[in-house]
């Protein structure tokens, strides 16, 4: 698809009086995968409440609910949250009756079926650089066009030198959507963890278990609504913990994965989902994933 077919916005185009009006009886939750944040969560669930709760949006809420997603933290990631006003739910506690899971996409599958909202955004609990502006950017293609499915985040990052994605988009996801998917090569951050996405969408698609969530919400929901159908919004600066290079090479292996399944690759034997290097104790990467909600019924409750 031609990068000019490609709906692009920006977040500034969008004020929070226009999408209150426009909200209607749409429901919003605003959800944070968090383990461990303790330092950052807080301000990010304040600054939400404090911009868009009834009183912020002149009687009307733009988002109805803030869910902290607490994914087995040890530090005190509840309970600064909890006092900053949001929701804290324990990833364990979610659709108890399923099959135990890890890694981040796990967490977000989780938030879905946690939450209630009709539009469901996802915001990292690390960015230093949390900006109100975030959400309304986020929410606006989708509140002003209902044909849009799906609003994916891009952002300067200062500490990648500007605009490209971070190290494992620009070493393995690009490169494979480049390959494999070139219709989603005008994604410009595709594993950026800042999105939204309506609820009827996400209840029909997967979810990797690990960090190849983004890759295969990307890459199911193109193919189930249409590339047309996903919007792009600029949301200015990006920054959060960084991680070290080591960490990134399970994330980028659950990448890969995660393009494999979908371009259904049979899988042999002789492969593997460990990764391993030279002196170094071999780690299992995530590469299962959470079925369609809608097939679960516990989440139907039936």
């Amino acid at each position: 698809m031609p990068v000019d077919e490609v709906r692009l916005h920006s977040a500034d185009e969008y004020s929070l009086s226009a999408l209150c009006s426009l909200k209607r009886t749409t429901t919003v939750s605003v959800c944070l995968p968090a383990r461990n944040e303790a330092e950052t969560v807080g301000g990010i669930v304040e600054s939400i409440r404090s911009h868009f709760a009834a009183h912020a949006g002149g009687g009307h809420a733009l988002v109805d609910e803030i869910i902290v997603m607490d994914d087995r933290s040890t530090d005190a990631t509840a309970a600064v949250a909890a006092a900053s006003g949001a929701t804290v739910i324990s990833v364990a506690d979610v659709l108890p009756s399923t099959c135990r899971g890890s890694g981040k996409g796990n967490v977000l599958w989780k938030s879905v079926a946690a939450s209630t909202g009709d539009i469901v955004v996802w915001v990292d609990a690390d960015l230093t650089s949390f900006s109100p502006s975030y959400i309304l950017g986020l929410l606006g293609p989708l509140l002003s066009d209902p044909a849009v499915a799906m609003v994916k985040g891009f952002y300067d990052r200062p500490e990648q030198g500007g605009a490209s994605g971070g190290r494992t988009t620009e070493l393995m996801a690009r490169p494979l959507l480049s390959t494999f998917f070139p219709d989603l090569t005008v994604i410009r951050q595709p594993l950026g963890g800042e999105y939204a996405v309506r609820r009827e969408f996400l209840e029909q698609v997967p979810f990797c278990h690990g960090y190849g969530v983004e890759t295969g919400l990307l890459i199911d929901i193109a193919r189930l609504v249409g590339i047309g159908r996903i919007a792009q919004v600029d949301l200015g600066v990006r920054a959060h913990r960084n991680r070290p290079l080591r960490a990134l090479s399970a994330q980028s292996m659950e990448v890969l994965h995660a393009a494999l399944h979908r371009l259904g690759v049979e899988w042999r034997p002789e492969w593997s989902s460990v990764l391993h290097r030279p002196g170094t104790a071999p780690v299992e990467v995530q590469v299962s994933e959470r079925p369609p909600l809608a097939t679960v019924p516990e989440y139907r409750g039936v």
